[in-house]
């Protein structure tokens, strides 16, 4: 089997597939659901295996949200539906905010341990699983909503979260996950100026936030056997191919780098949106790699590659070639609702992905 890190990888959500998503829509008991989610996986998988790539993942294809299924299936987290959903660009997401009840923890029967081996078991390439990181619950539960008295102190609530995720690390080592994947978008997020301006009325400041962001992932994963992957992705925002945030790396990028033991960093960068490449000179030297981002997942339109590897040309001049790799800038369904290109469009970026590598490293 394959070991990260890889040349060509993704993100991990994929378009859900018309049998998955006519269910949801149909409201369909969650066995009947979880039928049609095993007979239609096992596609996704190939699909990844057919265009080359050497790391597959179920495509979140059981997950309503990229992050607040996670959230919910914790100890001591809830899920409410309620007043309004968090602002993208033109629209909001469904009206999801999560509660934190009681002690926070990750229970040995989390639902997405048996997500990671079904996977395993259906694969001859590197099976990688994604999960909100921890900035995640912080970032998305309101204040109000943390009902626990004891984590009304933010350095108790960030234990606490730095301890659930260590249990999670371990947990998911346990059922033989050897490249484990942490969505920790939040760290781009405070690089917006809105988004600054927003937790500094609440009375966060947003440097001090990124600091402890760092320190509870670095936590998270700092006892992880030396046999496993880290991988980071950072963007800001993608639902139903709109956004949410903008500003580039510079405010995160020597915490990211320097203050955490990740490996693989996922780094958004199809638009201006993205900031410039120079933080990238805050890589340390070594085999920490950054997988590119310049492919975007939120159209169709198919990129050419000389303008690919005009983009990691450019790159080159702040990191060395040997710790770059490609990936898509985002996933391409993080919601259930998915981006607006079609499946052969979602294919062919992938493909590209790879051709893109095997060009420029002569591997994927």
């Amino acid at each position: 089997m394959p070991t990260p890190p890889f040349r060509a990888d993704h993100v991990g959500s994929l378009l859900r597939p018309r049998a998955i998503a006519e269910a949801r829509a149909a409201h369909a008991d969650p066995a009947a659901l979880r039928a049609i989610e095993d007979a239609e996986i096992p596609n996704l998988i190939k699909m990844q295996e057919d265009v080359g790539l050497q790391v597959v993942t179920d495509g979140e294809a059981r997950r309503a949200f990229w992050h607040f299924d996670f959230m919910g299936m914790l100890d001591g987290m809830e899920m409410e539906v309620r007043g309004e959903g968090v602002q993208f660009h033109g629209t909001r997401i469904p009206p999801v905010h999560p509660v934190i009840t009681g002690k926070l923890g990750f229970p040995a029967n989390h639902p997405m341990l048996e997500h990671f081996t079904f996977l395993q078991e259906r694969t001859t390439v590197c099976p990688k699983i994604s999960i909100p990181g921890p900035s995640c619950i912080h970032f998305r539960t309101d204040p109000d909503d943390v009902r626990v008295p004891e984590y009304q102190d933010p350095e108790a609530l960030f234990e606490a979260i730095a301890a659930t995720y260590r249990q999670a690390v371990a947990a998911y080592y346990a059922v033989g996950c050897r490249y484990l994947q942490l969505d920790d978008i939040f760290f781009a997020y405070l690089g917006d100026p809105q988004q600054r301006a927003q937790r500094l009325s609440m009375r966060q400041d947003p440097d001090w936030l990124i600091d402890r962001y760092a320190w509870m992932l670095n936590e998270a994963i700092k006892e992880r056997p030396d046999d496993m992957m880290i991988g980071m992705h950072m963007c800001r925002g993608n639902f139903r191919s709109t956004h949410a945030a903008s500003g580039g790396y510079d405010a995160a990028a020597d915490a990211i780098f320097n203050k955490t033991s990740v490996d693989i960093y996922f780094m958004e960068y199809d638009t201006d949106r993205a900031g410039g490449l120079e933080p990238l000179r805050l890589l340390p030297k070594g085999d920490k790699r950054v997988m590119a981002g310049f492919i975007t997942t939120k159209t169709g339109k198919l990129e050419k590659m000389d303008s690919l590897r005009r983009q990691f040309d450019k790159a080159s001049k702040y990191v060395d070639m040997e710790q770059l790799g490609i990936a898509p800038q985002c996933g391409f369904a993080s919601t259930e609702h998915g981006n607006a290109l079609t499946e052969d469009e979602q294919k062919r970026k992938l493909e590209l992905v790879v051709q893109t590598a095997v060009s420029i490293w002569g591997t994927p």
